[in-house]
């Protein structure tokens, strides 16, 4: 049965601060602002709505909880690190100069978190 396979995944992410998650999303990493009502600020993210709920409490989870698929990990680590986005670094990695992880062919990842701790992934695996 493939109830699903044709649908629109929608992603979720929370924040404690609205209007600061708001800036990061929209200004930093540049995502196109939907609409925004008394539940969440919705951004377009390549096609795929992102809803930036605010809540009261937030525990950060240690994985990854939104990643982008890019054509370039580097270039695109470029830009936001000029944007002011800094990047994670795993002791238990081996990762270049710009923070990306590379475990073997042409698959490259990096990790940066937003205002609330999340942790956010580009890859372009």
């Amino acid at each position: 049965m493939s109830i699903l396979t044709t649908a629109k995944i929608g992603a979720f992410v929370c924040t404690r601060d609205r209007a600061t998650a708001k800036a990061f999303y929209g200004g930093t990493l540049g995502l196109t602002l939907k609409y925004e009502d008394d539940y969440a600020v919705v951004f377009d993210a390549g096609g795929t709505t992102l809803r930036i709920s605010p809540v009261k409490e937030l525990k950060p989870q240690p994985f990854t909880v939104l990643g982008w698929h890019v054509a370039d990990v580097a270039a695109t680590v470029r830009a936001l690190a000029a944007a002011g986005v800094t990047f994670e670094r795993y002791d238990f990695l081996t990762q270049d100069e710009l923070g990306i992880w590379s475990p073997g062919g042409n698959i490259h990842v990096a990790w940066f978190k937003d205002p609330d701790g999340n942790l956010l992934s580009l890859d372009d695996s």
